[in-house]
């Protein structure tokens, strides 16, 4: 008895030996109209493997795509669509340079230093003070992840000073911020209230 684990491997599992088998058919038959043929019988048999997919953009030259890359690339008939290429199976997208700039305070993150920076450049104002306050408690809570036990005031104020150079000082005796609890969890009784 013959086992798939001693028959070659798929190219693409999912299709199916048969599908495959009909491939390796198609790149041997001579004729190219009867080639041509018969792989738009195989793409016919392919897309009823996924039915669901047929809506979609692009189907139908995916299929094709696949059916080339079954065949190894050696199926020569007239494709309907433009195929894709051994060379560009294996292509990598171009890597994306990111701008990599140090961070004074991890924990509280870059946009934070470009928020403080934005706060600098405003005018002295409610505008300003508002800004400030929303900037002071947002850097609590982003510390109180990183220190669940507890944050002074004192010292967010500290480092919003240090960030700002000194041009941002908050008092701790006159400015007090936002106290952050956990959110209690759902108490679950056990019982099942029974439907009528």
């Amino acid at each position: 008895m013959t086992y798939n684990t001693q028959l070659k491997k798929l190219i693409l599992p999912e299709y199916g030996r048969n599908i495959q088998q009909m491939v390796d058919y198609c790149v041997s038959i001579p004729d190219r109209e009867e080639r041509t043929v018969c792989a738009h019988s195989i793409i016919a048999s392919m897309g009823n493997l996924f039915p669901q997919l047929r809506d979609t953009e692009d189907f139908k030259h995916k299929l094709w795509d696949h059916l080339a890359i079954m065949s190894d690339f050696k199926l020569d008939i007239d494709y309907p669509y433009e195929v894709i290429k051994p060379e560009n199976l294996e292509s990598r997208p171009e890597p994306l340079n990111y701008e990599l700039s140090s961070i004074k305070l991890r924990h509280y993150g870059k946009y934070i230093e470009l928020m403080i920076a934005k706060a600098v450049s405003l005018e002295e104002g409610e505008e300003r003070d508002a800004l400030v306050i929303l900037i002071a408690n947002h850097m609590k809570k982003l510390m109180l992840a990183v220190n669940p036990d507890g944050v002074d005031d004192a010292k967010v104020f500290k480092d919003l000073a240090a960030y700002s150079h000194g041009a941002i000082r908050l008092d701790p005796a006159t400015c007090r911020l936002h106290e952050f609890k956990a959110a209690p969890t759902p108490q679950t009784s056990g019982k099942k209230k029974k439907k009528k």
